[in-house]
């Protein structure tokens, strides 16, 4: 009796189940072209020398987004104020681009001045800087390409910005960035400082100035506003009015305590930054909606490589699959970041949202080439579309101003 009563009961709530089932589906996707093969690799002359073609890439296993509706007009989305996107071309330097673009829409949110700065100021300090500390410590401090968005507010606080007209860091007719050789070369010098034991830190920045400028160009000491000479720090703060001590970090990790600051345990936080203020996830997701919706726009990194972030569609979204939305939580959340199924890869900037059917999309400008398959006629080149379970499971920090977290820093201290 009660086998049979059990198997009525199974019966019973077959449909139900069939309907709360995982309806996503994932296919083997062939590598093809896309905007980093067709422009920036034809676009540098360096790759036209190449004689070994680069080998077929493998299938890539992603969620079939065929059926899905994505928000993908961007009239949908309520917008704050950003420059047009631009390309990192073939350089590891998403962190200063995405950075670099949050600050330009916060000088005009601050000043009213619509200006295009320059990303390679940074990048040329910064490695400086990774040159400095790898002395400093013998060599047991990351020397490589990554950084990230707090590296630039750090930059600023002590060399300021410029103009991207006045320090663009490309060779004449150079259409794309590319630092390849770049820092084939400097990892090369700091391996042979290492092996050699030469410790001398003004010997090695010498050496690493020499190295950028031939690659990159000199950094200028002062630049022309209105026709007078102004220092990059005058001009980010007088002109732009921006405080680098005004930019705030979070994290939403459980390996730290909440509410207090430490450290984002990811190798481009190279100095081992302990500024990120470590929040529950509801806090975190509540501090970005909020933001975003009171005029803000933020800088946000994290994880591109799932099957649920595919270029074709330009979109990113958690399959149900992997996990269905409902049980993302802190836990399936810190359970990526310790296996390492969420790194720290990519730095984008978020710029606006859409709420559909109760759910946020987040509007990104991107510097990767995979937000620009679209082609250059499409009004979707240079940018993805987030929906919100992505970045609560997968984008890991972000970086806003002081004034958008208010009640959640009081929280804090």
């Amino acid at each position: 009796m009660k086998k049979a009563f059990l198997v009525c009961a199974i019966a019973a709530l077959s449909p139900l189940m069939a309907q709360v089932l995982p309806m996503d589906k994932a296919v083997f996707q062939e590598a093809k072209p896309g905007f980093f093969q067709t422009d920036i690799l034809t676009g540098i002359e360096r790759f036209q020398k190449e004689d070994t073609p680069p080998a077929p890439a493998p299938k890539k296993f992603k969620m079939d987004m065929s059926v899905l509706d994505i928000p993908k007009e961007l009239n949908l989305y309520k917008r704050q104020w950003y420059n047009d996107p631009v390309s990192q071309g073939a350089t590891n330097t998403c962190w200063g681009f995405s950075t670099i673009s949050f600050l330009e829409s916060e000088a005009f949110r601050l000043s009213g001045k619509k200006v295009k700065l320059s990303e390679m100021y940074i990048v040329y300090y910064e490695y400086l800087a990774k040159a400095q500390r790898f002395v400093k410590e013998r060599g047991m401090s990351a020397f490589a390409e990554g950084s990230e968005s707090n590296a630039v507010t750090r930059m600023m606080n002590e060399y300021g910005i410029v103009p991207l007209s006045v320090y663009d860091g490309l060779n004449e007719k150079q259409p794309y960035h590319t630092h390849v050789l770049l820092y084939k070369e400097l990892n090369a010098f700091m391996n042979q400082v290492k092996a050699n034991g030469a410790w001398s830190e003004t010997f090695v920045s010498q050496t690493v100035r020499s190295i950028l400028n031939h690659h990159i160009g000199e950094v200028p000491l002062q630049i022309k506003h209105e026709g007078k000479n102004i220092t990059p720090k005058e001009f980010m703060t007088n002109v732009l009015k921006l405080n680098p001590d005004d930019y705030v970090d979070f994290m939403s990790l459980m390996e730290a305590p909440y509410f207090k600051k430490a450290e984002y345990n990811v190798p481009d936080n190279w100095w081992h930054s302990t500024d990120y203020y470590n929040v529950p996830l509801e806090e975190y997701m509540k501090a970005i909606k909020t933001a975003i919706r009171n005029g803000y726009t933020i800088a946000i990194g994290g994880d591109v490589s799932e099957p649920g972030l595919d270029p074709t569609y330009q979109a990113a979204v958690v399959p149900d699959f992997d996990i269905p939305g409902p049980y993302i939580n802190e836990y399936s959340r810190q359970m990526r970041f310790t296996n390492g199924t969420s790194t720290d890869d990519h730095g984008v900037h978020l710029v606006g949202y859409y709420e559909k059917d109760g759910v946020d999309w987040y509007l990104i400008k991107d510097s990767g080439s995979g937000s620009r398959n679209c082609g250059k006629e499409s009004a979707c080149f240079g940018y993805y579309f987030f929906r919100e379970d992505f970045v609560k499971l997968k984008m890991l920090s972000f970086t806003v101003h002081k004034d958008a977290v208010k009640t959640l820093l009081a929280k804090c201290n």
